[in-house]
């Protein structure tokens, strides 16, 4: 009698498909009965897989070179309906975008624009604008820009999956208040101010106007950067192949939107300065680069919104304001008797790079800090194969 070997590891020893003994794609197709139920292509079932940890090393023991090849047989051994049939037939119409790529109103580019001629419009109107409707004109603006920039986010490419938390809502909008007032607040307090009202009324507007000017690029760039990392997943053989091919593609679009950025709060800047009154003394190359930081940190929140990551842009966008408030209160406690030496960092760096060094190492520091976790998680092949729903 031919002596049969004892095997310990039915996984390691199982082929993809055998009479008698153990099938190993048939128990893991088992265990995914639902996603395969569900899945239209093969790509669908391989995002699934590596979303519940599958890796191409795994693949190995069920004797495929990778998570893909895996898929491709799962896919081709499930039992389909008519209806499940239908649906992948429909599941790239022609003319369409890719499957797995977020579906637009056709007007999408031209909502992208409505932040930045509101706000415009809003700039221009309070220039006009004197005493008391100066006010009334800056709160109407501000609602007016808001609505522009809900209808941007809301109809077009940074549409997130899932809603904001409450807390991404309140920080952003206490950086936005602090990029308006921050600067003009801090250099006041740090010279021994503020006198009066009036002198917490120093809005760098231009650096505002440049903010919402560069909310077009924003959802251009993630629209390329969805359509892009979409094509790359179809002509991936594996998961390791497609996030080397996709985070140089995510590294190239954000700079392309660092890029742009720059251009338009430079020339916003410049051109308008303060409104009314003289223009802003130049608080430095920080000045522009607090701004600067402040957009890619809002870019990354909200791209890493759009794949269904909401907890880390939370924790990220509060750290950063909170690193802004508490260098004000520094301020003001070192002038209590005895803590001094509270405010003195906060003081010799403004002396040294002005006023903006604040947002720009609170926001930069956050920014970096979300890239390399955007180039973790945006690479993965499970973030961009079902659209409409969070990883």
């Amino acid at each position: 009698t031919p002596h049969t070997p004892h095997v310990t590891d039915p996984v390691r020893a199982a082929k993809p498909a055998r009479r008698g003994g153990a099938d190993p794609v048939k128990a893991l197709m088992h265990r995914h009965r639902d996603l395969c139920a569900r899945a239209v292509d093969p790509l669908e079932i391989a995002a699934g897989l590596e979303a519940h940890g599958v890796t191409d090393r795994a693949a190995a023991r069920f004797r495929h070179r990778d998570v893909f090849a895996l898929a491709e047989e799962m896919y081709a051994r499930v039992p389909r309906s008519d209806d499940t049939a239908e649906r992948a037939a429909l599941a790239v119409p022609a003319g369409d975008a890719p499957r797995g790529v977020p579906q637009v109103p056709s007007g999408w580019a031209l909502f992208a624009l409505l932040p930045g001629a509101v706000c415009a419009a809003a700039v221009a109107a309070l220039g006009l604008a004197e005493g008391g409707t100066r006010v009334a004109v800056a709160l109407g603006g501000a609602l007016a820009v808001g609505a522009a920039l809900r209808t941007a986010l809301r109809y077009g490419p940074l549409r997130a999956v899932a809603h904001p938390l409450p807390a991404t809502r309140a920080w952003a909008c206490w950086l936005l208040a602090y990029a308006l007032l921050g600067d003009g607040l801090l250099r006041g307090a740090v010279a021994g101010g503020p006198d009066g009202p009036g002198d917490l009324w120093e809005p760098a507007v231009g650096r505002l106007l440049g903010l919402a000017l560069a909310v077009a690029p924003a959802v251009w760039c993630a629209r390329l950067f969805a359509v892009r990392a979409r094509g790359r997943l179809g002509a991936s053989r594996g998961l390791d192949d497609f996030a080397s091919s996709v985070r140089p593609l995510l590294f190239g679009v954000f700079a392309l939107f660092l890029g742009a950025l720059a251009a338009l709060l430079a020339v916003a800047d410049t051109l308008l300065g303060r409104v009314g009154g003289e223009p802003v003394a130049p608080g430095g190359p920080s000045a522009l680069l607090g701004a600067g930081a402040l957009g890619a940190l809002l870019l990354l929140a909200r791209l890493l919104g759009v794949y269904g990551f909401t907890r880390s842009p939370a924790l990220l966008l509060g750290a950063a304001g909170a690193a802004e408030l508490a260098a004000l209160a520094m301020v003001f406690a070192g002038r209590l008797p005895g803590c001094g030496a509270l405010a003195a960092p906060v003081e010799a760096a403004v002396d040294a790079w002005g006023p903006g060094v604040v947002p720009a190492a609170a926001c930069g520091a956050a920014a970096l800090a979300l890239l390399v976790h955007a180039a973790r998680t945006l690479t993965l092949a499970s973030a961009h194969a079902v659209p409409g729903e969070a990883p």
